[in-house]
């Protein structure tokens, strides 16, 4: 061994866990060829499973599911198929692609920065995380379009203070994506799981209904619960150990010039006519964009149509900005801002490509499904109640959830056997549920099949050229694991007290 090697390995062994974990970490190829690599492994193991005819039965329809091989006619006629079909309908690629050219234009014409001084200067440095990891929270009401917008903007007001910005990065997206479904408001994710409960409930009580609200106690009372321990583990955990920002220095923002400030009333005004209109479309008896069949919010247009709106907003006010400062003077000014900021998408629209592949095949070859069904038998049969099946049943949500990426899939596979088997030993529905997405969120930000992991690193790789998956995992690990042990504790301190999960809903229904 050289002595070069052998300093290496003693400087290695001397660094803590986490540093470890991001030096071997970003030794892993490029994530691009990382999942090409994984896609061949899926391969290989769907070829043996299917040639072992592995099967489960799927909880909703009680069809028997085989593995099936992607080495083979059919999965050589479906990658070739569906390759390209894969890739456009990721879902994840569209919303960022629209979402980049408004944020964009509103980050080229200067309207960011502007913000960001009078956020600066209006909140005490002191309060600045708690405030982020609480705009955090309640961004969850523009559904996965928080995770695109909210981070990003968090590293920036977190780099403009002097701050590291994968701090701010950090604390913003634990509170969206491991603190997932946590919202003070009734969410879209509300309504999606009360539905899907409603209708496994059903196989035992053809009478029983849960409904959007039935799980607000306990949600909202965990916004504040996660909050003020998130930014307890930021500021005495996180952020002491990043150290001090040593990439591009920090732009020392003062308060907004008179121009500034000119503009920005100009942007508020702009802002409030937008939110009028929109009210003028939802709020009425009838109105446009309310449900047409239900005439309620729920799987309205304008739950739907969320990004749209964030891209109208974004152009509304960007433009507003642009236009007052004259930074805009035509339309070929706007174009070219937009145009500069989609320069930046070309590594994610790379990644993509690959992670969209194995996503699409995981699957096609039926193997996640697989993993959901036969676990869940398991935990039904070894038969066991009270506390412990509940602590069971959350350990096995959130070990699915690091094989499915949609939270929503999860629960639909597992409250048909789940709901009716805990209803039997006397659980309301609703606490079944409550159960699941406490158990669901805390590792989201490592989870293995992340559609949005091609983002965070674009994000990182903005502050620091060299950061990889080793940078993020060491980055979010932190955050995993303590959300993990918050989310249980408040789970056993809700189950001992009996206290109800949501109005008039209790957590035993005898």
């Amino acid at each position: 061994m050289s002595s070069s090697s052998a300093v290496e390995k003693r400087q290695f062994q001397q660094v803590g866990f986490l540093r470890k974990l991001e030096i071997v970490g970003n030794k892993l190829p490029n994530p691009s060829i990382l999942f090409l690599l994984l896609i061949i492994v899926l391969a290989v193991l769907s070829l043996i499973l299917a040639s072992m005819h592995v099967s489960a039965i799927h909880p909703m329809t009680h069809k028997v599911i085989y593995v099936k091989s992607l080495i083979s006619r059919e999965g050589l006629q479906w990658i070739m198929t569906d390759m390209i079909k894969n890739y456009i309908n990721f879902p994840p690629l569209g919303m960022i692609i629209v979402l980049t050219m408004g944020i964009g234009l509103v980050e080229k014409t200067g309207l960011m920065e502007a913000i960001l001084k009078g956020t600066i200067h209006s909140i005490p440095k002191k309060y600045i995380t708690f405030t982020i990891i609480i705009l955090s929270f309640m961004s969850h009401l523009a559904s996965d379009a928080a995770i695109v917008v909210v981070p990003p903007i968090a590293a920036m007001v977190f780099y403009s203070m002097g701050r590291h910005p994968f701090v701010g990065f950090a604390a913003s997206l634990a509170a969206i994506y491991s603190g997932f479904t946590a919202n003070i408001l009734i969410v879209t994710t509300d309504v999606l799981l009360s539905g899907i409960s409603t209708q496994a409930a059903k196989i035992v009580d053809a009478n029983m209904i849960v409904t959007p609200v039935d799980n607000w106690y306990f949600m909202c009372f965990s916004v504040i619960y996660l909050a003020v321990l998130t930014t307890f583990v930021t500021e005495k955990f996180v952020e002491p150990r990043m150290g001090k920002y040593e990439g591009i220095q920090p732009v020392q923002l003062d308060k907004p010039t008179p121009a500034q400030q000119s503009a920005l009333k100009a942007t508020g005004i702009a802002t409030f006519i937008f939110i009028v209109v929109l009210l003028l479309l939802v709020v009425p008896e009838g109105a446009l964009l309310r449900n047409p069949e239900t005439g309620g919010i729920a799987g309205s247009p304008l739950i739907k149509g969320i990004v749209p709106l964030l891209l109208l907003f974004f152009l509304t006010v960007g433009l507003t900005y642009g236009i007052k400062i004259k930074n805009i003077k035509s339309g070929d000014d706007v174009v070219h801002m937009m145009t500069e900021c989609m320069k930046g998408l070309s590594g994610f629209l790379v990644m993509v490509f690959a992670i969209a592949q194995f996503i699409a095949a995981f699957t096609w070859t039926n193997i996640a499904t697989l993993i959901a069904t036969s676990g869940a038998e398991f935990l039904k049969n070894i038969g066991m109640t009270g506390l412990p099946a509940l602590l069971c049943f959350m350990l096995f949500g959130q070990f699915m959830g690091l094989f499915i990426a949609s939270g929503s899939a999860i629960w639909s596979l597992l409250s048909p056997v789940f709901v009716p088997m805990f209803m039997l030993l006397g659980y309301h529905p609703a606490f079944v549920q409550v159960a699941f997405r406490a158990g669901d969120g805390a590792f989201n930000t490592i989870q293995i099949v992340n559609p949005f992991l091609p983002l965070f690193l674009e994000t990182l790789k903005k502050y620091k050229e060299q950061s990889g998956i080793g940078t993020y995992l060491s980055l979010m690990l932190p955050y995993a694991i303590s959300f993990f042990i918050m989310w249980y504790i408040l789970f056993i301190f809700w189950y001992l007290t009996g206290l109800p999960v949501g109005p008039g809903v209790p957590q035993r229904l005898w």
